[in-house]
């Protein structure tokens, strides 16, 4: 029914250099960014901050879509146009994040199952009504002493199925993201093998499940060493060894792969997408990103909370933005971070 319309949106959201921008931080979440900058979290704050984000000039040439959290796809710009249509208008898609988070699983210390697909059928509905045209779930996969389990990958793989399936029934591009958490001490070999493990439980449920994948996005977490890896990885190393593992895993027919920043400084996680992008490796799919703090970070410091600052911190979101577009190419170096520094 809604094949036509699933495939322009999934075209769309990885054209040539263009990536995704996450702005769907739960209240709790931004209530922790707004404190480092010590501001307010309110239900203004949040949209005056939402607002500088969603509408600065020409943000479309690198941005080709947003995913909003549920507070923020009901809120308007300050002129009270719907973000949803005034993204739509300024040519970037609106999404949806629509999980409830990772909860504790059942039986299985230190592993999380994500939560939030009673209902979720309706939910949709009322979001398409609102503008949304794709959606992200994002599972949690710990690496630790005898973690991941195959019970723990099953079961996340069985829901983000599941979800996808209803996205697609609702006319709703999804966002599948399995995340292999960064924290811990494992090697980047460890991170190659449940990352893969992962991906192909993945795609096995999703066959399972009869959902498209050529109408589906794999928001991807990089292969790399653990935070408390003595031995970390190079930027070479994590670009050969992420492209290997969805190489080995991915369908060729997914339309795109988007990566997470997972906890990477904002210019770590580009020169690796850039790397990956500049390997020469024939890839079925394009690499682009879907970052959140990433890109945010240095708009959200510039910003403080003050009107005079908007600006200045669309101005910072700008860079880091242009930034991630030249990694998609293989295009990006050290030197433009100096150029921003100095313009």
């Amino acid at each position: 029914m809604f094949e036509r319309e699933l495939a322009a949106t999934a075209a769309a959201m990885v054209a040539p250099g263009k990536g995704i921008l996450a702005i769907d931080e739960s209240n709790a979440t931004i209530k922790k960014r707004f404190d480092t900058i010590g501001v307010e979290s309110t239900l203004e704050t949040r949209r005056a901050y939402r607002d500088l984000l969603i509408t600065p000039p020409g943000l479309s040439q690198y941005i080709s879509g947003m995913i909003l959290y549920d507070e923020t796809l009901r809120q308007a710009t300050a002129d009270g146009t719907p973000f949803a249509a005034a993204m739509k208008k300024n040519g970037i898609l609106p999404g949806i994040k629509v999980d409830t988070g990772a909860k504790d699983l059942a039986n299985a210390a230190g592993e999380q199952v994500t939560e939030g697909l009673d209902g979720l059928r309706e939910r949709l509905a009322e979001y398409k009504k609102l503008g949304a045209t794709f959606a992200k779930w994002r599972a949690v996969i710990n690496i630790g002493a005898n973690i991941p389990s195959d019970y723990c990958i099953s079961a996340n793989a069985h829901a983000l199925a599941r979800y996808a399936a209803l996205c697609q029934e609702a006319g709703i591009v999804p966002i599948v993201e399995p995340e292999v958490i960064m924290d811990g001490a494992h090697t980047i070999e460890r991170c190659f093998y449940v990352t893969a493990t992962t991906l192909q439980a993945l795609f096995d449920a999703i066959r399972t499940q009869q959902v498209r994948t050529e109408h589906l996005v794999l928001k991807a977490s990089m292969v790399i060493s653990g935070k408390g890896c003595p031995q970390q990885a190079s930027v070479k190393e994590v670009a050969a060894a992420t492209v290997q593992c969805l190489k080995r895993t991915v369908p060729a027919s997914v339309p795109g792969i988007v990566f997470l920043s997972g906890g990477q400084s904002d210019e770590l996680a580009t020169a690796h997408l850039s790397e990956m992008n500049a390997s020469g490796a024939k890839l079925p799919w394009p690499l682009s990103f879907s970052y959140g703090r990433a890109l945010q970070a240095p708009a959200l410091k510039a910003w403080k909370g003050q009107p005079a600052n908007v600006a200045a911190a669309q101005k910072a979101l700008m860079h880091r933005a242009k930034c991630n577009s030249a990694a998609c190419f293989g295009r990006y170096t050290a030197a433009m971070e100096k150029e921003a520094l100095s313009a």
